[in-house]
């Protein structure tokens, strides 16, 4: 609701004004003008018409009082009309149509009589109206058309925001999305880059061989990444289904099938919280190669990103969250490790003994509860110690019987590592601006993906970071069955201790790794927030035509 609805005399004005409009449409009907007709037909758009006669402005105002078009050509031009004034037998009526804006020119002398007394008086600022005449200039120097036709072609019953000159609500502005894209130029042009990134990527990898495919949406088990999901029911199948949080499984699966680079730009769903960065349904970009490495992605990732960044912005420069981006190449490498050590001067031991590491994760501000449902992933539920309800400091005796439960040392340092993520997460993540890949990631945050054959308690990964937020994700995919069976039965022994963001044992995807999956690397990277980096939107809603709201 705009700010002229909310309050009781805003209503009452809001009221009146869309009664004296339905007035104006019946009395349009009743002279046998359809106010909801869809038969005019447009013959140009206002910025063709202004690109055309762009050089015939006079240097010095016409002389005299008449009127003289330019050429004689006529057009049709349709478009809403954002302002209105003027009165009696002359009314300039400016129109905006998906091009920009262009100046009409109604006066009786040049209009039909009952025309000009049935329609011309009767259109209202939001109106959509056709008009037809020829390009003049006025002697202030303003493009316009002198029309001799014109007819209301859609009548707007509500008035617009604030003189048509922007809305600035920003609740409003996503509730009402088709209000903002009206009044808001410059929010059409966002949209507008948007289409254009997006034709840009997918250009860019049907070029060197990527197919593009369709996966399926509702998903038979959580699968594809650790997020919660949202859940449906199928009737006729009696199923639990869920919207799917990623389509990598059934990709990978087609890598078995023979299809050896495979990508889908699709949407994904996840129950999770609402912020600049996250809505619950958000678009990615998927896509699989096989005989490849998460090295080899590190430079195709600069590659796409920067080809898309200069065919849709012309340049490798950008302006997010109040960051100056430069996305030239090459970008830095940053390990983890690396990250956790030497940035947020943590001891090397936080990836090695997990009380170094839970001691060293409470100070950095991790959540102590957190911090023992990651210590306890690694212990039979039955042989875990209690641990106190609602605790908020960390007790290092207690950490310490949970780590002498591990029966694996390999477990010691998972756990270490799981915690040594946290730290780098709580810590460095958001000081990464410029474009820096991250690398070798923890093995415990990462389910689906190849371990280091020099370290197995980490794993072949990378994330592209700028501004501070997750970019791109991609790793050496994991083609080991066994192996695969024992991350997804970690993953459930991680739900038995709370943990929310885990995936089930996808069994059809182990049988298909049995099969045999060739080696390979796969990527995601977030559509949404790549158009925001290019298009230097804020909030992930200025990006996304309709994000999710909460009801009025």
């Amino acid at each position: 609701m705009s700010a002229n609805e909310q309050s009781p005399k805003g209503e009452s004005t809001l009221r009146r004004i869309v009664d004296e409009r339905r007035a104006k449409a019946a009395e349009l009907r009743a002279a046998g003008r359809d106010p909801y007709g869809n038969r005019f037909r447009p013959t140009a758009t206002c910025a063709e018409v202004r690109a055309r006669y762009a050089d015939t402005r006079p240097a010095e105002p016409p002389a005299g009082k008449g009127i003289v078009p330019v050429d004689g050509h006529v057009f049709r031009l349709a478009g809403r009309v954002i302002a209105k004034r003027g009165f009696g037998k002359t009314v300039f009526a400016p129109i905006r149509d998906g091009s920009g804006d262009l100046q009409l020119f109604l006066n009786v002398e040049h209009i039909p009589a009952d025309q000009f007394e049935q329609v011309v008086k009767r259109i209202d600022v939001g109106d959509i109206v056709g008009a037809e005449g020829a390009v003049f200039w006025t002697k202030r120097g303003e493009m316009s058309l002198l029309v001799t036709s014109v007819e209301i072609v859609t009548k707007a019953l509500r008035p617009p925001p604030e003189k048509w000159h922007g809305l600035q609500d920003v609740e409003l502005r996503y509730r009402q999305r088709y209000l903002d894209l009206a009044v808001n130029p410059d929010v059409r042009e966002v949209f507008r880059k948007r289409s254009r990134i997006v034709k840009s990527v997918r250009d860019f990898l049907t070029e060197r061989g990527f197919l593009e495919v369709e996966t399926p949406m509702m998903h038979p088990i959580i699968g594809g990444a650790a997020a919660r999901p949202f859940v449906t029911h199928h009737n006729a199948l009696d199923m639990t289904l869920y919207l799917r949080i990623a389509p990598e499984l059934y990709l990978k699966r087609l890598l078995v099938g023979g299809f050896e680079r495979v990508f889908e730009i699709n949407r994904n769903f996840r129950n999770e919280g609402i912020d600049r960065q996250h809505n619950p349904e958000f678009t990615m970009l998927e896509f699989y190669q096989a005989y490849a490495t998460y090295e080899d992605l590190m430079g195709f990732t600069e590659d796409l990103i920067t080809t898309v960044a200069r065919e849709v912005n012309g340049g490798l420069r950008t302006r997010w969250w109040d960051h100056d981006i430069d996305l030239s190449p090459p970008w830095p490498r940053l390990s983890v490790r690396d990250a956790v050590v030497d940035r947020a001067g943590r001891p090397a031991a936080v990836f090695d003994d997990p009380v170094v590491a839970a001691i060293a994760a409470a100070a950095a501000g991790v959540p102590v509860a957190d911090i023992y449902r990651v210590l306890l992933e690694s212990v039979d539920p039955a042989d875990a110690p209690a641990i106190p309800a609602g605790a908020t400091t960390l007790d290092e005796s207690l950490v310490r019987a949970i780590a002498d439960r591990y029966a694996d040392p390999l477990d010691r340092r998972v756990r270490a590592g799981h915690l040594a993520y946290k730290i780098f997460e709580q810590t460095v993540e958001d000081t990464l601006i410029q474009p820096t890949f991250v690398t070798d990631f923890p093995l415990a945050v990462s389910p689906l993906a190849r371990k280091k054959d020099a370290d197995p308690a980490f794993v072949d990964r990378f994330e592209l970071m700028i501004g501070g937020a997750e970019i791109a994700n991609a790793f050496s995919e994991l083609n080991d069955p066994d192996d695969q069976r024992a991350r997804f039965i970690a993953q459930l022994r991680a739900r038995a201790h709370g943990a929310e963001e885990t995936m089930d044992c996808d069994e059809d995807y182990c049988r298909a790794l049995e099969v045999g999956m060739p080696p390979a690397a796969g990527e995601g990277i977030g559509i949404d927030r790549l158009v925001m980096l290019l298009t230097g939107q804020p909030s992930i809603r200025d990006v996304l035509l309709f994000p999710l709201m909460r009801p009025e």
